[in-house]
């Protein structure tokens, strides 16, 4: 097997100290703000103009997600309301970041050999993949699309435990007197 040197092109000066490319970079991020920062104006003073940047006023205007967008998870019931999901633990395997956990315990249902005694995904270590919905084989996690609202003032409500995940019990995140101070707050 022989190896080929593969010539580099040569760079003048300019190039050499990225001062060309530093330039051209404020250039089109200049153009970028005066030509947003007169349409907001015109705007604001009654034209009509396309808009400027797309800024989200959220949470007055929430954000518009595609159809296919996966955000918040959900476990699905079976007919009697109890947890669809039957321990297999195929979802806790396959999730990249390790952020669902599942106690397993025995069913009363012999045709059921196992529940989920708990099942808690926690939300600020997902990635949002879907990998453990298409992992499922009893399809009992679901992914639903433009559900936004998981912001958090603290690490534990970014928890999600099964009756929350059931929408059993609805999540309703600790008040921010309750958490821990700001930082930089005295």
């Amino acid at each position: 097997m022989t190896v080929r040197e593969v010539p580099r092109p040569a760079r003048s000066f300019m190039e050499q100290i990225f001062l060309w490319e530093v330039c051209v970079g404020l250039v089109v991020t200049f153009r970028h703000f005066f030509v947003n920062l007169a349409r907001h104006v015109l705007r604001a003073l009654g034209f009509r103009v396309e808009p400027g940047a797309v800024t989200i006023q959220y949470p007055e205007d929430p954000a518009v997600l595609g159809r296919r967008a996966r955000t918040r998870h959900r476990l699905l019931k079976r007919e009697d309301g109890s947890p669809r999901c039957t321990s297999c633990l195929l979802c806790e395997t396959i999730c990249p970041p390790k952020c669902i956990h599942i106690t397993p315990e025995e069913s009363p249902d012999p045709r059921i050999e196992k529940r989920a005694k708990s099942f808690d995904i926690d939300i600020g270590l997902c990635i949002f993949c879907g990998y453990c919905v298409e992992a499922c084989p009893v399809d009992a996690i679901h992914m639903d699309a433009n559900k936004v609202e998981l912001s958090s003032y603290t690490r534990e409500d970014m928890i999600w435990t099964m009756p929350e995940l059931m929408d059993d019990v609805p999540k309703i995140p600790r008040a921010r007197s309750a958490a821990a101070p700001a930082a930089g707050v005295s």
